[in-house]
């Protein structure tokens, strides 16, 4: 096979290099297309509707020299590549065998077939590059799991949490993720109806049970044999979306935490680049969280990309114009930005640093104020809830004027010199069921 020329990537470093971009170039769906083709006949050799030694032939066939680069060309010709690999195939496989390539599919049945073994491909690499993320939280959750730090929500301080449970929180999105990959993986199907999804042509050429032959030839590929021919049944391809555009948007989840919690006056975790990367070209002390950044990239380009497959379900007829020529890039693009956000966020979480100190820090910065709700629900028991209310807030407010702790405002009040202020008033103490959400989620496998 003669190579394309390689894609160098120059404005995709997310993906650049990963498994998921050497699974999904032109190389590697020209394989699959090839494989598709030689596993039809084989199927129909397996059925009796094609002579012995005919799939070995178009097999050997299909592991010789093709050239991408004019088969993308003459692909201009019918609209898709099958057509002129057809051609290229078929001389290949010579005299007594080439009548035997394709015979009784149309062009999207390989075209179908070739982009559910490209999907295969990649999500095996992404699936192992999310069970290395899923186990870096966890080792994370329960090593912080009562690591208090500031819950914050609409952007500022509420309530004191835990760095445990949100590194579960993340792994819970990271979980499910892995399970939607998982469905869609193990069900993607092969595609073989023949020219208006009736598979007329097969029975034309003497195969008596044509659901046979479509069982044979997705167990040759290690696919699925579907209900029926997907055309315009466009599902596999709406599964596929949902469940990368659902996977980008899980480890977008946490590269905008850590975003977020790794800015300067924050730091609170950091990523730590193996590679020893994150520098600035114009700034030497920056460390920037690279990792996180391509991963929010992936996951802002990702819904787009979903939409416009969820858009081919609207497909006329037996078999459309467009929508499914509309599918290849969108769904190439999709899978190789969430094989890089995958690796990305394996080498994000396995160098991820927590600063307990900085966290700790972090709850003082309201004096003490982050554990006013707290503060309300005990003494409103002491002093009634309208009272409780008032002195809070006359007090909240002196201790951002004056710059004092809250604890240091309560303890001057007669009414709560037998109150334990540095426990009620411990931001550390007031994390609730942290630790017990961290330690369910957990359990989790």
């Amino acid at each position: 096979m003669t190579a394309a020329q390689p894609e160098s990537g120059l404005l995709a470093p997310g993906w650049t290099g990963s498994p998921a971009a050497r699974a999904t170039d032109d190389d590697a769906y020209l394989r699959a297309l090839l494989d598709a083709e030689a596993a039809l006949t084989r199927a129909q050799e397996a059925v009796g509707a094609a002579p012995e030694g005919a799939g070995a032939a178009v097999t050997a066939a299909a592991c010789g020299d093709f050239d991408v680069r004019s088969l993308a060309e003459r692909a201009r010709g019918g609209g898709n590549p099958v057509i002129p690999l057809i051609a290229d195939l078929t001389e290949a496989a010579g005299v007594e065998y080439g009548p035997y390539v394709h015979r009784g599919a149309t062009s999207q049945d390989i075209m179908d077939t070739a982009t559910m073994l490209v999907a295969a491909r990649t999500l095996d690499p992404v699936l192992a590059d999310l069970d290395r993320v899923q186990r870096a939280l966890a080792r994370l959750a329960a090593e912080h799991r009562d690591t208090a730090m500031p819950g914050r929500t609409l952007t500022q301080h509420a309530v004191p949490t835990t760095f445990g449970l949100k590194a579960a929180g993340w792994r819970s999105l990271v979980l499910d993720a892995r399970d939607r990959i998982t469905a869609v993986r193990d069900s993607l199907p092969a595609q073989l109806g023949g020219a208006a999804g009736t598979a007329a042509a097969f029975t034309a050429y003497g195969v008596e049970d044509t659901t046979a032959l479509t069982t044979a030839y997705a167990r040759e590929l290690g696919l699925v044999a579907p209900l029926l021919p997907w055309h315009t049944l466009r599902t596999p391809v709406a599964d596929l979306a949902a469940c990368l555009a659902f996977t980008a948007g899980a480890l977008g989840k946490l590269a905008t935490d850590v975003l977020t919690l790794a800015r300067t006056e924050i730091s609170e975790i950091a990523e730590v680049s193996a590679g020893g990367g994150g520098g600035s070209s114009a700034m030497p002390h920056k460390a920037n969280p690279v990792r996180s950044t391509l991963i929010a990239a992936a996951a802002r380009r990702a819904p787009q990309l979903a939409a416009t497959l969820y858009g081919s379900l609207v497909a006329e007829d037996e078999r459309p114009a467009g929508a499914w020529h509309a599918e290849w890039e969108p769904l190439r693009d999709l899978l190789r930005l969430v094989g890089g956000a995958a690796r990305d966020a394996a080498e994000l979480t396995a160098g991820l640093r927590v600063d307990p100190d900085r966290m700790r820090s972090g709850l003082g910065l309201t004096h003490g104020l982050i554990v006013s709700e707290r503060l309300s629900a005990e003494l409103s028991g002491l002093l009634g809830r309208p009272r409780a209310r008032r002195l809070l807030t006359e007090l909240s407010r002196r201790a951002y004027a004056e710059n004092r702790p809250l604890a240091e405002l309560l303890a001057q009040e007669a009414d709560l010199k037998d109150v334990d202020l540095d426990e009620l008033t411990d931001p550390t103490r007031y994390t609730g069921s942290a630790g017990a959400l961290t330690d369910r989620a957990l359990e989790r496998r």
